[in-house]
This record gives C-alpha cells, structure tokens and sequence, in this order.
C-alpha cells in the first residue's frame, strides 16, 4: 500500500504509518500557501472510480505512483495560490456523496462521481473539514457543512476546530487530522489532548470503528492521509 502524507507532520506518526505501507511524503515548493503545500486533499481527490490529480503536481509524484502502479487521472484545473485554485481537489468523497462547493469542483472529479449524491457547500475546503463515514455518518469542523449534511438526511457531530495544529494559522480542522481505512480511523495526534476528543473517540466507537492515534500530541491537521 501507498500512503500520501504530507511531509512536515511529525516524525512519530510517520514511523506509525509506515508499518502499514510505504510512505510518499509530498513537498511542493511555490503552488499554494506554504502551510497546505503538503496536504494530499490539495493536490488528490480518491473517487470510487479512479484518483484524481492536480496538473499541478509535481512529475516526481507522477512517476512514483507509476512506479507503485496505481491509475490515476490528471484533473483539468491547476492548484495555484490564486482564488479558488487551492480547493478544486477538497472534495469530500465516498461510495455514497460527493460534499463540495460544486462550482469549485474540477470537471473529472465530477465526471468520475456522476452516479454518487451530490451535495453543495459553501465551504471550499471541503475535506479539510469534513471526513464522510460508513452509513450516512460524518465529523466535522464546519458549522455550515453541519448545518447543510443535516438537512441532507446525514447524521454526524460537529467538532470546534480549536486547538488543531495548522502551523501558520490559528487553527487547522477536523478532517485535515483524520483518514478512514476500512473499519479504522486514523489521527494525527491523539484525542486525548483535543477539548472534544472523547465525543470523538465515543462517536466513532459507537459506528465500530477502531481508533489509530498516530504520535502523542495535539491534533495535527496535514491535509489528511491518502490510502492508495
């Protein structure tokens, strides 16, 4: 297994994760802020089809999924600093929704989730502050998101984003620091030193999900980790 992480998040859960795959630490120099410019959910989208990839993505990072042979597919729009050029792979993406704002999407993310819902947002960076779960179920770190998965017939619990670790901001969010794999879910840091951490950890619980905490801190929000 191939795991995309983003290369600055700490050395101890590195070591965690890569009893479980081989890890490919994304650094990018120059495309988006500095503190993001790691962050799988900027330059990936995982669609039940296919991946998705930014243009902008570095050819090392091309070669290397070649070499592990995983199919993917060039996006059409460019990650860049400019508006709305660093949110066109922040989809939130299942086998059941596609959570975005629609308008931001690219066109191949949304070719290849035609016969997935569709749910608009009006928060861009989608993924970074929502992860979907098994049967209807959700976290996230965006009262809007919330509001609106809500009324879509979801059911999920909103976690304050305070206290997640995005160096360069105040904050980062909920699911920048998490990733599911099968029936485990996977933190960058550990619930313990999060305000909210034990409705988190009783929530996922409750869904059957096994918790990995991955180093001994606060939680650290890294644009989430890729499965591939």
């Amino acid at each position: 297994m191939l795991i995309v992480i983003d290369r600055k998040i700490p050395a101890e859960a590195k070591e965690k994760l890569s009893v479980s795959g081989t890890l490919l630490e994304l650094e990018t120099e120059g495309i988006v802020y500095p503190a993001i410019s790691g962050h799988p959910d900027i330059f990936f989208c995982k669609t039940p089809q296919t991946l998705v990839v930014s243009p902008s993505l570095p050819e090392k990072y091309s070669i290397l999924l070649r070499e592990h042979e995983i199919q993917f597919t060039i996006g059409n729009q460019a990650s860049s600093i400019q508006h709305p050029g660093s949110v066109y792979y922040n989809a939130a993406v299942n086998d059941r929704y596609l959570v975005h704002r629609l308008e931001h999407t690219d066109p191949v993310i949304l070719q290849h989730c035609h016969t997935l819902k569709k749910i608009p947002v009006k928060q861009g960076y989608t993924r970074c502050n929502l992860l979907l779960l098994k049967d209807h179920h959700y976290v996230t770190s965006d009262q809007g998101i919330h509001r609106t998965l809500q009324r879509s017939g979801l059911k999920g619990i909103y976690v304050s984003p305070s206290g997640i670790v995005l160096p360069g901001f105040p904050n980062g969010f909920i699911g920048g620091a998490m990733a599911v794999l099968d029936r485990f879910i996977y933190v960058i840091g550990n619930f313990s030193q999060s305000p909210e951490g034990s409705v988190v950890r009783e929530f996922l619980k409750d869904l059957d999900y096994s918790v990995i905490e991955l180093y001994n801190g606060p939680l650290c929000d890294g644009g989430g980790i890729l499965f591939l």
